[in-house]
């Protein structure tokens, strides 16, 4: 990739988390990547495309940044404390804002709305295969829906970034939440045969009549 297309895709990012995306435009964009705007449409076509590919960019770089810690993981309580990191890492350095940023745009902006997504997926796929070996032989395994478990969790921290903004104490409330129930499914793991029998006969009654 040329010096100047890097530097637009870093310039549309300093632009959204400078102005929003509301206010992001060919004339921040250049002036945050220090080139002229004529630059933006020549590389990118149109400042959507350029938000996109930035979006898609960044995205995989940061998902490449932790997938080894993720799939080092061996606990959901040890998936939680790396989420938290990963969320404090990527919030100071701006990407979750930038995420949230990019998902307010596409509420209205329909040609924001299927990159975004795309790049949210690079998260799940990266988060999917983790949650399936974290809960195999758990009596939650077998009516757990884990892509929409990590759905959930990537869809969780760009709202943290937001709730986090209004109040930060509720937040990280939210958060230790999560802790608690991690705890209640190891618990449930370490129960003994007679009583895992029970509570999985129990979980399957119960998924029978949803």
């Amino acid at each position: 990739m040329s010096d100047t297309k890097q530097r637009l895709l870093d310039g549309a990012m300093t632009a959204i988390r400078e102005h929003g995306i509301a206010g992001v435009s060919a004339r921040t964009i250049a002036a945050a990547a220090g080139v002229n705007q004529a630059l933006v449409f020549y590389h990118y076509g149109s400042v959507d495309d350029l938000l996109t590919a930035a979006c898609r960019a960044s995205t995989a770089e940061r998902v490449a940044h932790w997938a080894a810690r993720l799939s080092g993981v061996g606990s959901l309580r040890e998936l939680l404390t790396v989420g938290r990191a990963l969320h404090a890492q990527e919030r100071e350095l701006g990407n979750v804002s930038f995420l949230a940023q990019m998902l307010a745009g596409a509420q209205t902006e329909e040609r924001l709305a299927a990159p975004t997504a795309a790049a949210l997926q690079l998260w799940v796929d990266e988060l999917e295969p983790v949650l399936r070996r974290l809960l195999a032989g758990s009596p939650f395994a077998e009516i757990a829906d884990v892509p929409g478990l990590a759905r959930a969790m990537s869809a969780a921290f760009i709202g943290f970034e937001l709730y986090d903004g209004v109040d930060p104490a509720a937040a990280d409330r939210a958060l230790a939440a999560l802790d608690q129930l991690a705890v209640l499914i190891e618990v449930v793991d370490d129960l003994g045969p007679l009583a895992r029998r029970a509570l999985q006969a129990k979980v399957n009654r119960a998924a029978r009549r949803d």
